[in-house]
């Protein structure tokens, strides 16, 4: 009896002992809920360079920050990418991502047999024949149910530069029962062979007997099972190549070749063509930092076969030209190279705008249509047009020819530089060398230099008090409306303004700006000065403070405004601008005294100087300017 009461107190104490801590534990689990909140997911962040093979991880979500649009972050494929592109230009490129910067998220595929550049938002990205492992990108919303890493696991011991804040971790050998797992880099485990990914694993290691390492995985993630190869060797290499030639720097041209696919040139000697085709894809080094090839076929009327951006290398290039089929007809080189200028260097596809443009047109015999009008349509479009003419007319042929002397109407230059003539289909092999030589050597291609592209225009303008507040915005208007029309950069056309009264001033010189934006908008804060007229002493002014600094290779162009009679004599500093070789336009409104235009002006006068009554008028002589300036510069001898 006395045992049974001690056994039923013992019962009592641990019943009472349990009751109390389950409320204490249910207290404390009610202060924990309201004290602790759902963490927020870690994001990772990673620099524009890495690319998506050094990351191990098969789906993550990464910030990337602002300014991964620039070309040299390579990335390989359109919508699928091989793991050798740049994440966040692959972001970019897919349009995911801006400029900007931001959270995506990554998943990586199989591998592909092929991946095929594009050039979308700002991204050209390269064509590539494989790639072992792939990957898609798409917005960083995390999907529900799926745990993504807060830090991403790298290839090697040596993770790229991160920005602050970016998380990496080395990669982990799981751990066995009763031992201490240790960290291990794949470095220690690249003997192992890869064998394809799917859709839902990556590659596994082949089992090797003996090796420890043979079946490291890494921690799965969420309710995901995931089953992890390893990267080969030159993948982890830090020193890698890149699998595409990027091209030969010193041949930047964006090349266009206009093939013959008439009937008369028939089957064996149209091969003939193809295979020099290939003979120059294969000479040329054909990448994005080089030269670019895309070719027309024409016949009764051109086509296209592909543009400057379909192929990135000169085996896919080679690849493509043999599949060129002929398209008989006649030789309409006219109509091709019309074609050619309206449609094919657009940047849509593929021009570079850095690049020269050059157009070789490749005739069997003659043309059937004239060539003249359209070339020099495209030599004014800055096109440098060479032709090669295979088995040309004999003298007894010539009574043919559809135009006579066409061969000097249309290449670029007549000093015989831009034209090679060949006897026989069967030598046109021996041209290959000789033909590139002069494309390559880009400082003799003499039409990429346009009206548009190569002058120094200083517009030297009157603010005396005849002019007034409001009609000085209407000269600084139709300033801006003149600058608008041309290419504007450092390399290409360049815009300074002087003002002048009594004195002068240097609104802006010729290195100062050097995009249109900014031109227009200093354009626009010039401030009226107002006050007598000196218009000599503003040439000479301008000639030293503006045109003394203007580059050997430009046209120098001054554009003079005024409103009135000048002070001071105009004559000899209007002779000694036209002695230092700066064209001369002389404007004048209103009260300006048109033989003092006439002298201002460069010879001939009736194309250099204009006079309005009022300078609600001036506008009108915006296209007129334009017009002479560009019939002038094309009008230049072309030997």
């Amino acid at each position: 009896m006395f045992m049974g009461i001690v056994v039923l107190t013992m019962k009592a104490s641990v019943i009472e002992m349990f009751l109390v801590l389950l409320a204490t534990g249910i207290h404390s689990n009610k202060d924990m809920t309201k004290k602790i909140k759902r963490p927020k997911l870690a994001v990772p962040q990673i620099n524009c360079d890495v690319k998506a093979g050094k990351i191990i991880n098969p789906e993550f979500v990464v910030k990337c920050p602002a300014g991964c649009q620039d070309p040299k972050y390579h990335v390989y494929g359109t919508d699928i990418y091989a793991s050798y592109s740049s994440v966040c230009g692959a972001a970019i490129h897919s349009g995911v991502l801006d400029n900007s910067g931001g959270k995506i998220l990554v998943r990586k595929v199989a591998g592909q047999s092929g991946y095929k550049g594009s050039y979308s938002n700002g991204v050209q990205s390269l064509s590539l024949p494989r790639w072992r492992e792939s990957f898609i990108v798409s917005e960083g919303k995390p999907q529900k149910g799926v745990t993504y890493p807060s830090a991403l696991t790298y290839s090697s011991t040596k993770s790229p530069p991160a920005k602050t804040g970016e998380a990496t971790k080395a990669y982990q050998k799981p751990p066995v029962p009763g031992t201490t797992a240790q960290p291990v880099t794949l470095m220690q485990v690249t003997g192992a062979p890869a064998t394809e990914a799917t859709h839902t694993s990556l590659p596994k290691p082949s089992p090797s007997t003996g090796s420890t390492t043979s079946s490291l995985r890494p921690q799965p993630m969420g309710h995901r099972s995931w089953e992890l190869g390893f990267v080969p060797k030159e993948e982890l290499s830090t020193q890698s190549l890149d699998p595409v030639s990027q091209g030969d720097a010193n041949c930047k041209v964006d090349l266009s070749f206009l093939i013959d696919g008439s009937s008369s040139i028939g089957k064996r000697r149209f091969r003939i063509q193809k295979q020099f085709l290939a003979d120059v894809a294969q000479a040329l080094d054909i990448g994005p930092g080089g030269p670019l090839m895309g070719v027309i076929q024409y016949g009764d009327n051109p086509a296209a076969q592909f543009n400057l951006r379909t192929h990135m290398n000169s085996q896919d290039l080679k690849t493509a030209i043999e599949k060129i089929t002929q398209r008989g007809g006649l030789s309409n080189a006219g109509r091709a190279i019309s074609y050619m200028t309206k449609n094919f260097f657009s940047k849509a596809n593929g021009n570079r705008g850095s690049a020269p443009n050059v157009a070789v047109v490749i005739v069997d015999g003659w043309p059937t249509d004239k060539v003249e009008e359209p070339s020099r349509f495209a030599r004014e479009s800055g096109i440098n047009i060479f032709f090669i003419t295979v088995e040309g007319a004999t003298e007894n042929e010539k009574q043919y020819v559809t135009e006579p002397n066409f061969l000097n109407k249309a290449v670029c230059r007549t000093n015989g530089f831009y034209s090679l003539s060949v006897q026989s289909w069967f030598s046109l092999h021996k041209t290959v060398q000789p033909l590139l030589k002069r494309v390559c050597d880009t400082d003799r291609l003499a039409c990429s230099k346009t009206c548009w592209n190569s002058a120094d225009i200083g517009f030297v303008i009157d603010g005396s008090s005849s002019v007034g507040t409001g009609n000085f915005r209407t000269v600084l208007q139709f300033v801006a409306n003149i600058s608008k029309a041309f290419e504007i950069s450092e390399t290409d056309t360049r815009i300074g303004v002087v003002q002048y009264t009594y004195e002068q001033r240097l609104e802006f010189g010729f290195d100062d700006y050097t995009t249109k934006s900014d031109i227009l908008n200093a354009i626009n804060r010039v401030g009226y000065w107002s006050g007598g007229t000196s218009t000599g002493a503003a040439i000479n002014y301008a000639l030293e403070q503006l045109f003394k600094k203007s580059k050997p290779n430009k046209r120098k162009l001054m554009i003079l405004i005024t409103d009135g009679r000048s002070y001071d004599d105009v004559r000899i500093p209007a002779m000694v601008a036209h002695h230092k070789g700066v064209i001369t336009y002389a404007i004048g409104i209103a009260w300006a005294a048109q033989d003092e235009l006439e002298v201002i002006a460069t010879h001939p006068a009736s194309d250099h100087s204009f006079f309005v009554d009022e300078f609600d008028n001036l506008h009108r002589f915006v296209p007129k300017v334009i017009q002479n300036i560009c019939t002038e510069f094309n009008s230049q001898p072309r030997n």
